[in-house]
């Protein structure tokens, strides 16, 4: 009987410990405890989105189709070669050499350049495109290992309670004051939790190995991470918001620069009406009795009399008139996409705040009042159970809403199309 008072004192000085710490600090603390577990490179997400901005395989791939269109502009910058001919013939004169040199008229190779520098800025935004796209999934992948690390930790919480349970089921069991069933049930609790804190760890090295795909490192490098999931990010008004997108979406600025790249093509086409001028030079040999060595030239010139690109330079008109369409309704969906956005991570927000404030320290009572009612003899083990299984549940809502809420920020971020933390 004295050892069942001992385990009963040492349990009521544990449980108000645990019930008296912040929802916030707990929640934080299963993050830490989950880390600990696995110590490893010191990662905060400002860092990896700069590692992976330089080593992920994707965006390094896009920015090599950099170089491509820069050829382009290498190649709109070429003169036109000239033509050497050499002629033997029985009439007079017997042997000719000319040189033809085409000379380009109407800025077309001024206009070809730019056309070509044109497709270098549409590229670019196509690569800062890729570059936001690999942020959000960092971003995604960075709180989602640092979910799994705080289930980690709220696994083994779990398990460290049910052990405790245990402890207790047998101390009263051992005094007569419960029969052996609920024992056993707390046995089964404890191999329940043993199962979930193995499955946890397994989804952590999972979350983990997706992190370290995206960040081009190898799949067994361990990160201890230093940006936690409660880390929220600042408020922004919804005009400010709509105002970055309209100068930043990625689909409103490739819109942007098509409409560019359309309008160089058809000055490059009305440019290129203008017909060359094609330069002879040369000498005609052996035309005796009349000379040896005769200069000779020529100049000749395409008439423009049927084709003058009509039909490209009405296709161009109306390839702007479309992209003009799309831009108009692009820039309104953009608009109602950051606010359906906005609107969701406004959501998110209230929601973890709900659990913060009101869920998780409601939970957390109740848990400490089922232990001592139970060490009391007031209620049967069922109700603890009950009670525990509550609060991990109740936890468990709460780091989904954390995560939920970081996604909805990426996604903001993502639509935005520029930085906003």
């Amino acid at each position: 009987m004295k050892l069942l008072i001992i385990v009963f004192q040492a349990l009521l000085v544990a449980v108000p410990a645990c019930s008296q710490q912040s929802p916030q600090d707990a929640a934080g603390d299963r993050v830490v405890q989950g880390g600990a577990q696995t110590p490893g490179r010191r990662l905060t997400l400002s860092a990896a989105l700069d590692l992976a901005s330089r080593q992920n395989l994707d965006l390094l791939a896009a920015r090599l189709r950099q170089s491509v269109t820069q050829a382009g502009v290498q190649i709109a910058r070429q003169l036109p070669n000239p033509t050497a001919a050499f002629s033997m013939s029985r009439d007079l004169p017997h042997q000719s050499l000319v040189f033809e040199q085409p000379l380009e008229l109407g800025g077309k190779r001024q206009r070809r350049t730019e056309f070509a520098r044109q497709q270098v800025e549409l590229t670019d935004v196509e690569i800062a495109t890729v570059s936001r796209q690999v942020r959000r999934r960092v971003r995604e992948a960075f709180y989602a290992a640092a979910l799994a690390r705080g289930l980690t930790g709220q696994r083994a919480q779990a398990l460290e309670l049910a052990r405790r349970l245990g402890d207790t089921a047998k101390s009263r069991f051992e005094a007569g004051d419960v029969p052996q069933l609920e024992v056993f049930q707390a046995e089964l609790e404890v191999a329940r939790a043993e199962a979930d804190f193995q499955v946890a760890q397994q989804r952590e090295r999972v979350s983990f190995s997706q992190l370290n795909v995206l960040l081009n490192e190898p799949a067994e490098t361990r990160w201890e991470l230093a940006s936690r999931l409660e880390d929220l990010p600042a408020q922004i008004s919804l005009t400010e918001l709509v105002q970055h997108a309209e100068q930043s979406n990625a689909e409103l600025q490739h819109l942007v620069q098509e409409h560019k790249v359309e309008q160089s093509r058809r000055t490059l086409l009305r440019a290129e009406r203008i017909p060359n001028l094609n330069v002879q030079f040369g000498s005609d040999f052996n035309a005796p009795p009349d000379f040896r060595v005769g200069p000779r030239g020529q100049l000749s010139m395409a008439l423009p009399l049927f084709t003058r690109n009509q039909g490209e330079l009405q296709q161009s008109a109306a390839s702007l008139r479309l992209l003009e369409a799309a831009l108009a309704a692009t820039r309104r969906a953009v608009a109602g996409r950051v606010e359906a956005v906005y609107f969701e991570w406004a959501t998110r927000q209230a929601q973890v705040d709900l659990y913060r404030r009101t869920l998780l320290p409601a939970a957390r009572r109740l848990q400490g009042l089922a232990e001592e009612s139970y060490r009391a003899g007031k209620s049967s083990i069922l109700t603890v159970l009950d009670a525990q299984r509550n609060i991990q549940q109740v936890e468990r809502d709460y780091l989904d809403s954390l995560i939920a809420l970081q996604v909805a920020f990426a996604g903001l971020e993502e639509t935005v199309g520029a930085s906003l933390d």
